[in-house]
């Protein structure tokens, strides 16, 4: 039998494309990759613990983990640890039951010196409710004797006495994190932590978003309700594309939210966040895989007479999946970028595209949670040797997808709007064929009193790439006045590319005037967690966007409720005494059209140094979407004076603009720096304050210094969009790292925000859609 190979990794842990048999591995110390699984139980609060092996060549005859084991060279982490569990114990478990807490490097030598053992472990919890019978187990002897369980403390305690007869592990140490986190879910306080959710909460402002739908035919009508249930649909499938396990968590949370205070408050502040991390904290978890899910599985193990199997709980890890559930949650860049470079250039276009989701052959052969349907799509859709495949989202989300497909056919045979009845029927098409141009370019000559968004379109969930789009919808009625006072904004794009603070080689030669609409919203769904969206510029296909460039739409409601429970307040406690009074909704309302406007002018499909066509996404990666909310942003607020300059605003403008966006830097960083509005943001400020054209005042209040403020808005224009059109990711990664921190003068007034108890962003509720659903 051949020996087992390990991959090489560096010091820090990367793989280094080398991988070398398993002797030579310990024997020249070189770091390499395991898996620990250990098994909690939650009603006894015990670990389940196995004993070596004598045979073994390294700790024979210890108790130790649950379950461990090398992850051979070129496989998945979480695939090595259902294996090792399977191999080692007899349990057959799914991918959701595996929580991965983090990773413990472990460096020692043993066997007088032979045995050198440089581990990067990556450690998975496993938590059942009640203990798996000791007859369920089937040990591989020549791995484990025997298992036993034992209370966590207990464990602990002995661990740090260096019991002879336990491996050891340092459990005081960085080893000490499992025992911290079983603690914290063994012993929790209930009051504090309803405290601590009703304070996370009340960072909301409720609001009750409405429309007169007088003007709307009894059809209209009819359709409208259709478009709002397949509105629902893509809630369904945006909260699979967060974590696989999020569904269900959902479902559990519903199910058991009036079961006291606290299971209330989780499920009102999941309903804001569509998921566990919270927006708002940088994504840190609000819930812990303790509050998940609970799910029986009769035949994980053999089957015992009186017992019913498995009962476990549906995990999700403490830190949020940069991929979220676009690509395996072990999946790192050099293996994606190794399977890449293997592809055609059509399955290149694949894999980066906005619509597929990066999946592993493993996983259908071994994850019993697995639908017969995407055990499916895995066999029809890999023909290649690698272990990753790229599969439409027509395929993975089929079932989601056919439902709200069917709903908008009907709605689209009601509409009496032609452009809405082809936009309907169009993108019922798109959700089946996986093909959304011909449904964007309708999305974009809609002209309907009602207006619909729905589909993938934004890519902020995907923080490895910045390639996925998340399912979203948005549903509202059009404000013909307000439509019509903008008009403007789109006819001048032509102007202001031709304008923009960058060299001329990066700028764009065809740019379409572009439309925008006003709408009053009275629902959305999918990709709306957190903050509320108050405008978007779509699409975000650059082969739309250098086709017919892109259309906006602007939420006025949905402004003007952030600017009445947000803006103004933030205004009455950051901005100094003099100048608050610039802080209009006028100039906040005009500065988010130009920002939209903006999403739609500078690079998009660029040239690089050798010749190569590229798009700014795909170099910047998950750069992108924060680079273009600051350029967004910044080049907005340029290109209203650039609007005024021309005599094409008025004059009076300039002092209430510069100042209500500097109240809004406040609104936007409050989202956090992990969100890329925020990022953005903290980017920007900081620049201006850098630059003499924001001041902080002994009152710890801010004003803008008139007579510096043009030249530094300028000045980050030019920057952003330069590194844009080399994309250059290296400078991008430079200037968002100097300039993406909260600094003193930042964090004094966030503080004082948060003292005073200014919400952060608003809740809202939409009851003519919910009347519509019944």
């Amino acid at each position: 039998m051949a020996e087992e190979h390990f991959d090489v990794l560096t010091k820090s842990g990367e793989k280094t494309g080398v991988s070398k048999p398993r002797s030579e591995i310990h024997r020249d110390g070189d770091y390499h990759r395991a898996v620990h699984v250990w098994i909690f139980v939650e009603s006894t609060q015990e670990l389940l613990l196995q004993l070596r092996s004598d045979d073994k060549d390294s700790w024979p005859g210890q108790w130790d983990i649950s379950s461990a084991g090398h992850i051979s060279a070129g496989d998945p982490s979480l695939l090595s640890a259902q294996r090792e569990l399977e191999e080692e114990l007899g349990i057959k478990l799914p991918t959701d039951a595996f929580e991965k807490i983090f990773v413990f490097l472990q460096e020692c030598v043993t066997n007088n010196g032979k045995f050198i053992n440089n581990e990067f472990n990556d450690v998975y919890l496993v938590t059942v409710l009640h203990p798996i019978p000791l007859d369920a187990f089937t040990l591989q002897k020549e791995e484990v004797s025997a298992v036993k369980y034992i209370p966590y403390e207990e464990y602990r305690n002995l661990l740090a006495k260096e019991d002879p007869a336990y491996v050891p592990y340092e459990a005081n140490g960085d080893y000490g994190k499992l025992f911290e986190i079983i603690r914290q879910r063994c012993q929790v306080n209930v009051e504090a932590r309803s405290l601590s959710l009703q304070k996370q909460l009340q960072r909301y402002s409720p609001v009750t978003l409405e429309a007169n739908l007088a003007e709307l035919s009894e059809a209209d009508q009819k359709a409208l309700g259709l478009i709002v249930k397949a509105a629902k649909v893509i809630d369904d499938i945006f909260y699979e594309q967060v974590w696989y396990s999020n569904p269900a968590l959902r479902d559990w949370l519903k199910e058991h939210a009036n079961a006291s205070e606290l299971d209330k408050l989780k499920w009102d502040y999941f309903l804001i966040n569509k998921s566990p991390w919270s927006s708002l904290d940088e994504n840190e978890p609000f819930l812990t895989t303790a509050d998940s899910a609970v799910k029986l599985l009769p035949e994980a193990t053999k089957l015992i007479a009186g017992w019913k199997g498995i009962e476990y709980r549906a995990a999700f890890p403490l830190t949020k999946p940069p991929g979220a559930n676009f690509y395996p949650p072990d999946m790192d860049k050099m293996e994606f970028n190794l399977w890449l470079s293997s592809l055609t250039e059509e399955q290149k276009h694949a894999a980066t595209g906005f619509f597929s989701i990066i999946k592993r052959r493993s996983e259908a052969n071994l994850d019993a949670s697995q639908s017969n349907h995407l055990a499916n799509i895995a066999k029809k859709l890999t023909d290649s040797n690698s272990d990753l495949y790229s599969a439409p989202y027509s395929e993975i989300y089929r079932p989601f997808l056919t439902k709200a497909s069917e709903l908008l056919h009907k709605a689209g045979d009601l509409a009496t709007s032609q452009s809405l009845k082809k936009l309907l029927h169009s993108k019922a098409e798109a959700f089946l064929s996986n093909d959304y141009y011909d449904s964007d370019i309708a999305w974009m000559d809609l002209d309907s009193k009602l207006d619909i968004t729905i589909g993938p379109y934004e890519t902020y969930e995907d923080e490895i790439f910045g390639y996925k789009a998340s399912f979203e919808a948005f549903i509202g009625i059009r404000d013909d006045k307000a439509t019509a006072d903008l008009k403007l904004f789109g006819d001048n794009l032509k102007l202001l590319e031709d304008n923009l603070p960058l060299d001329s080689v990066y700028k764009s030669k065809d740019v379409s005037a572009a439309p925008i609409r006003v709408i009053q919203l009275i629902y959305n769904s999918g990709d709306v967690k957190g903050p509320q969206t108050v405008a978007y510029n779509l699409p975000n296909d650059e082969k739309i966007v250098e086709d017919r460039g892109t259309s906006m739409v602007m939420l006025k409601n949905v402004q003007e409720a952030k600017f009445e429970h947000i803006l103004k307040p933030i205004a009455e406690v950051i901005i100094s005494k003099e100048q608050r009074g610039f802080v209009d909704f006028d100039s906040f309302f005009t500065h988010t059209i130009c920002h939209e406007c903006c999403h739609g002018i500078g690079p998009h499909t660029i040239t690089l140094p050798d010749g190569q066509t590229s798009t700014v996404r795909k170099e910047l990666q998950e750069l992108h979407s924060a680079m273009e909310e600051a350029k967004a942003d910044i080049v907005g607020l340029w290109a209203l004076k650039f609007l005024i300059t021309k005599g094409l605003l008025p004059k009076s403008m300039v002092e209430s603009m510069y100042v209500s966006f500097l109240a809004g830097c406040f609104r936007s960083i409050r989202f956090g720096l992990t969100e890329a509005h925020g990022k953005g943001q903290a980017l920007q400020f900081n620049w201006l304050y850098e630059k003499g054209a924001f001041v902080f005042h002994e009152d710890s209040t801010f004003s803008v210094d008139f007579t510096k403020v043009e030249d530094a808005v300028e000045s980050l224009s030019h920057e952003i969009l330069t590194i844009q059109g080399r994309g250059d990711k290296k400078a991008a990664t430079l200037l968002l790292n100097n300039y993406c921190t909260i600094t003193g003068p930042l964090k004094t007034s966030l503080e004082k925000l948060e003292s005073v108890k200014v919400p952060v962003d608003i809740s809202p509720t939409f009851p003519l859609a919910d009347a519509l659903m019944n």
